[in-house]
């Protein structure tokens, strides 16, 4: 079954301006992995669930050509929009049915994707186009977020905690899978040689506004829009205002760090 939650035109433009960028030590240990186990050519990437290209583009300086993939057309016309990257390519279509020929791609890969896929479905599909040596790369991040603004950290943690209280009983089981930092697709995997890399910590600089608009991209408070518009509305505009107060300051334009950690689970099809 395709999970089909990040279709809308509004949601797609939240998640271009307000996503995050993969960091730079995920995409350094994918290509790394990628160069250990089967090295030069790299011809083809495939990045699953790509959105609005965030990962996407990170990978074009390195590959002969790059295929984004998503379900959502609204998803690829902001990705598309990004000039500059004549490598890549974006693709309408499902992970459980790739149209690539077999043994083809040299990385398939998904960014806070994976969790939504049919794995059965996919892992086949996986095995059929991947080249000897090619490799699977998902990464993402869990909801295990710790803010940090001079003495009120703890106090910003509470809003957090709050708002993912509200928005838990319209959380899908799947995002469950990447809470568990894809415990059940990694064991899943039928190549026998693979690993999962459990904890990479992260920090990131955010305004007030990009954190909110974070938690808007989330497939939870997208439901909860759906269910309750006034609701949900309420609860980001008090998430705003709670900020604000506990920070002390006037502008949602003030920085607070975010603290997070990002997991990858990273495979290699035998020969």
């Amino acid at each position: 079954m395709t999970h089909r939650l990040f279709e809308g035109k509004q949601h797609a433009s939240l998640y271009q301006k307000y996503r995050f960028d993969p960091p730079d030590d995920v995409t350094e240990i994918l290509l790394q992995y990628l160069e250990k186990k089967k090295g030069q050519p790299h011809q083809l990437a495939v990045d699953l669930g790509c959105g609005t290209g965030q990962n996407t583009r990170l990978l074009a300086p390195h590959f002969q050509q790059v295929v984004g993939m998503d379900i959502s057309e609204s998803q690829l016309e902001e990705a598309r929009a990004v000039q500059g990257f004549p490598k890549l390519s974006y693709k309408v279509g499902k992970a459980e049915e790739l149209p690539f020929p077999d043994g083809s791609v040299d990385l398939l890969t998904a960014a806070s994707a994976a969790h939504w896929f049919d794995t059965e479905s996919f892992l086949k599909e996986a095995v059929r186009v991947l080249k000897p040596y090619g490799c699977l790369a998902f990464f993402g991040y869990g909801d295990n977020f710790k803010f940090h603004y001079g003495s009120c950290g703890d106090r910003l943690n509470n809003i957090y905690e709050d708002v993912r209280q509200v928005l838990l009983p319209f959380t899908s089981n799947k995002v469950a899978l990447a809470n568990n930092k894809l415990q059940d697709l990694y064991e899943a995997i039928p190549f026998p040689d693979k690993e999962r890399i459990e904890v990479i910590p992260v920090k990131v600089k955010r305004t007030i506004t990009n954190t909110i608009g974070l938690f808007e991209t989330f497939s939870m408070y997208q439901a909860y829009l759906k269910a309750e518009p006034s609701a949900a509305k309420a609860l980001v505009e008090k998430a705003t205002s709670r900020f604000l107060e506990e920070m002390n300051v006037s502008s949602t334009e003030a920085e607070l760090e975010l603290s997070m950690e990002y997991f990858c689970v990273l495979a290699c099809k035998p020969q």
